[in-house]
């Protein structure tokens, strides 16, 4: 779009380009982009769609999807690797990468493959999404990211928006390409590999093959390796959100065992008589710093015990092997049909590594030496109070660690072309993901380890001597312990046609449908259904399932270019969820261009998201919550500290078939701004609103209003204890057992903003070419209820239960290329915001987050090109963060990168 030159000269060049422009646009290949299904040969349309290239994937220096979409401006609070570490098999659907659009959650935002759905991860979780592993990355030629709803196109989940990862179409010879990268500090390198062959012109043969194939290693990250943890100082700023388990071990006494110790003067920190049920001999020596086993008075672990630091020795980062392949063929039918088939594979091998396994075991008072001299040895034998609770560490064990293996395949077969004068495509879909999780190392039958402690093989004080090695390793166990399998098969289609001409262009209508049965099957090992497994939590024997179900959908649209600078567009879909019922999305949207340099847009609609099989039918879960603080407990003693109240809370999930589907309405507005060739400016308001959302309720929720939510929490003094606690009712006892956490349609959610996009291209200078781009979001209103009539609460620059949404993100680049050479420097910011509340605690400020990074390229010869670069060229550490959300803990890993500097080379030679 060129501003018009007043000349006549100009303005006669300029119509008679117009005049050829006309008579050539019939020939003009029409394209298809992503949010509408009408092809056009004008890329822009009433939607926002931003585009990545695969030139600027090769400049960004990285080799998968999941760190691709971590550089969206218009993303927050992903699913990452580095959420998922901690206890290693601790979590839901660990080894899950997924992006999260606006922040309305992982959900929320579609994931496409050439425009198609892929199989969501197997795994059971509160997400439903594609994992990002998945993805092809060394195939793909762009991204597309519509930043508007599209439910009206392609049905649930695009409330958020659409992300379809598009890959290389047509592609002949071949292309070799090799990465090695390392950290300036160690660990969490990389190496890849990538090679892509392909035959046949399309053009000129009629038939195109090609495959890529592309292998990826990953090493692992040690918190031990990183001086930004220590520089944090965990235990001395966080120590309520440490553990009480360590090594030698806490005892964990009764009340009548406190009160015993007590009056008979017992002191276990060598200053004062102890005055809590936690107490560790050790304490009066320090503990043991070696374990990680700290003295820590304000800690977890109290006064009188010791308190353990996990993260002084966890993983930060995973180990990983990756590899996909991607094939794509195609073949000139004649008469203007045209076949194809694509067919990827993708395998991700990820170790999981967090702390050694814990235990509260029982043993006689016999056995605990510093007891030697008290009268609870003096108790009958069959009194449970000669019982002494030891909270220990199972250092001698090992590392627990988990072997996660997730194998995505999918396969599509179509055929597209023109038939009376309809353009059409439809195609077979099949699509699975496979998800196997086991034990490696560190998981041990619970059984033997309480007698081993019981019988004295074990000790929690000290070294276990060769038999207590012996149990460890007898006890060890190691295999697949649960494996989950989601399959997607669909059958769709889609036709547009020019009904009749108007004023501006054809009149343009396309329609389509697709027929889908979504499955998915999960699976425990017996010897996790009879909760044999010490660090595993059982979902009892019933815990397998099974269960499918069916959509079906019709969708139709229409462009109407009313005048040369008026286009009006439509679209409809219905679509039907067994069980879940149907839901009909429309959305209206206006291009109107002004001028030559000016091009206005806005759009209207509603969408919707159906919940998943996860979200009806799963068994129930015990699981944990972060560490978070009782307001029961801070209340029973005004003496009482968050450290002495806080704690990581047993949960019970429930999930519910009565769900219905989450519904939103939404509508965006804006302009793009060309005033000259090279230079283009593109802003946009956006507005969603959804309801009737599928959630859970977060445990700070919870305990933060125990007047409306108390029935959630039941504690041991209850007389209507759910089985899993009954067994330890105790009316003196306010601590709790378990809490609900119940899946339901409640509340309201209401997030809105602004994108803004720079880009200057074709800059010549007397030193080389320069260009920039800038993609920044600026959220305005990002607030939910946390029930039907709740008040909203705002997570706009602020954590809440589950993280944040910052205020403002951007990525920025700016490009030189002079000749052979090429060099970028980009730029990701995240704006700071509020930390998370904790009780007890003062409120606190997060950092913003600003990540510089350079690489350089050399195109040696038009085969050759070689590239060098360093992301995070400063070294930026993570901002300190109080999150409980997160086992993690000190900062927030769902956006921070705990490597640091990170350097790569890589090489690129291709064969044509």
């Amino acid at each position: 779009m060129r501003t018009p030159c007043p000349s006549r000269i100009a303005a006669a060049a300029a119509l008679l380009v117009a005049v050829l422009n006309a008579q050539a646009q019939s020939q003009l290949e029409r394209v298809e982009v992503t949010g509408t299904a009408i092809k056009r040969i004008d890329g822009e349309t009433a939607l926002p769609v931003q585009v990545i290239t695969r030139g600027e994937i090769d400049k960004a220096g990285v080799t998968t999807a999941a760190e691709l979409i971590a550089r969206i401006s218009a993303s927050a609070n992903n699913m990452t690797d580095g959420g998922s570490v901690g206890y290693g098999g601790f979590r839901d659907q660990m080894g899950l990468n997924a992006a999260n659009l606006r922040g309305l959650g992982v959900s929320s935002t579609l994931v496409l493959l050439n425009g198609r759905r892929m199989a969501n991860f197997a795994s059971p979780g509160d997400a439903a999404g594609v994992d990002l592993n998945s993805i092809p990355a060394a195939a793909i030629q762009r991204v597309e990211i519509l930043l508007d709803g599209a439910s009206s196109l392609y049905g649930s989940d695009a409330i958020g928006g659409v992300i379809n990862f598009i890959t290389r179409k047509d592609f002949s010879g071949v292309e070799v390409s090799a990465l090695v990268g390392d950290t300036s500090e160690g660990g969490g390198g990389k190496r890849s590999a990538t090679l892509a062959g392909g035959v046949g012109d399309y053009a000129r043969d009629g038939f195109n093959v090609f495959a890529v194939v592309d292998m990826q290693k990953t090493s692992s990250l040690n918190a031990s390796q990183r001086k930004f943890i220590k520089e944090l100082d965990i235990p001395g700023r966080l120590p309520d959100l440490l553990s009480s388990a360590g090594f030698p071990a806490n005892m964990i006494l009764s009340s009548y065992q406190r009160n015993t110790l007590r009056a008979e003067g017992f002191s276990s920190n060598g200053k004062t008589v102890i005055n809590s049920r936690t107490v560790n001999a050790a304490a009066a020596t320090g503990c043991n710093p070696a374990t990680g086993t700290l003295y820590l008075p304000d800690g977890i672990g109290g006064a009188d015990g010791c308190t353990y630091d996990y993260m002084r020795d966890i993983e930060l980062y995973p180990k990983s092997d990756k590899s996909s392949v991607f094939g794509r063929g195609v073949l000139d039918l004649g008469s203007g049909h045209q076949a194809f088939a694509e067919v990827s594979v993708a395998h991700a091998r990820t170790f999981y590594t967090g702390t050694p396994n814990r235990v509260d075991a029982d043993v006689d008072v016999s056995r605990v030496a510093v007891l030697a001299n008290s009268a609870l040895n003096d108790l009958d034998a069959d009194d449970e109070q000669r019982l002494i609770t030891l909270r220990v560490r199972l250092v001698e064990a090992g590392l627990r660690t988990s072997e996660l293996v997730s194998t995505t395949k999918r396969l599509a077969l179509g055929t597209n072309g023109v038939l009376s004068g309809w353009d059409y495509e439809w195609a077979l879909n099949h699509s699975t993901s496979r998800v196997s999780d086991r034990d490696y190392q560190g998981y041990l039958n619970e059984q033997m380890i309480r007698d081993g402690f019981a019988d004295g093989t074990l000790k929690g004080s000290g070294a276990s001597g060769a038999a207590g090695l012996a149990l460890y390793e007898k006890a060890q166990i190691r295999g697949e312990v649960r494996n989950a399998t989601g399959t997607m098969d669909s059958l769709d289609f889609k036709m547009s046609k020019a009904l009749t001409p108007l004023a501006g262009g054809d009149l343009m209508l396309a329609l389509g449908g697709e027929l889908r049965r979504e499955k998915q099957n999960y699976h425990q090992s017996d010897a996790l259904k009879q909760d044999l497994i010490l660090g595993e939590t059982s979902q009892g024997p019933d815990s397998d399932f099974g269960r499918s179900r069916k959509v079906s959908a019709l969708f139709g649209e229409v462009s109407a270019p009313v005048t040369k600078q008026l286009e009006l567009q439509a679209a409809l879909r219905y679509e039907h969820y067994q069980v879940s019922g149907g839901a009909a999305s429309p959305k209206l949207g206006l291009r109107y261009v002004p001028s030559p340099a000016l091009l206005l847009r806005a759009s209207i609609g509603k969408g919707f998201r159906a919940p998943s099989l996860s979200d009806l039918y799963r068994p129930v879960t015990e699981g944990s919550a972060a560490t978070l603080v009782d307001p029961v407990c801070m209340a029973d003693d005004p003496s009482n500290t968050p450290t002495d109240c806080s704690d990581i809370w047993s949960t019970f999930n429930y999930s519910n078939p009565k769900l219905k589907p989450e519904k939103s309405r939404q509508f965006s507005v804006g302009m793009v701004f060309e005033p000259q060739r090279g230079i283009n400016v593109n802003l946009d308001y956006w507005n969603i609103q959804k309801s009737n959302l599928i959630s859970t309720l977060g445990v700070d929720v919870i305990l933060s209003d125990l007047g409306k939510y108390g029935s959630l929490v039941h504690r041991y003094y209850d007389t209507s204890l759910p089985p899993a606690c009954a067994d330890d009712y105790d009316p003196d006892d306010y601590g709790i057992c378990v809490i609900d956490l119940v899946k339901e349609n409640r509340g309201k959610q209401n997030i809105s903003g602004l994108d803004l996009g720079i880009a200057l291209s074709g800059l010549r200078t007397s030193f080389g070419r320069l260009g920039l781009r800038l993609n920044g979001t600026l959220t305005l209103k990002s607030k939910q209820q946390t029930g039907d009539g709740d008040p909203f609460v705002s997570n706009l620059g602020r954590f809440i239960n589950d993280g944040v949404v910052q205020r403002w993100r951007h990525t920025l680049s700016m490009d030189w290329e002079s000749g052979p050479f090429s060099a970028t420097v980009s730029n990701s910011f995240l704006s700071g915001y509020d930390d998370q509340h904790i009780i007890g605690k003062p409120d606190r400020k997060v950092g913003a987050y600003s990540l510089w990074n350079l690489s350089a390229a050399w195109e040696a010869t038009k085969s050759l090109t070689l590239r060098a670069g360093v992301q995070n060229a400063f070294d930026k550490a993570p901002p300190f963060s109080q999150q409980a959300w997160f086992f993690l803990s000190g900062y927030d890993p769902s956006y921070t990168d705990p490597r640091g500097r990170y350097g790569y080379v890589s090489a690129k030679y291709s064969f044509r």
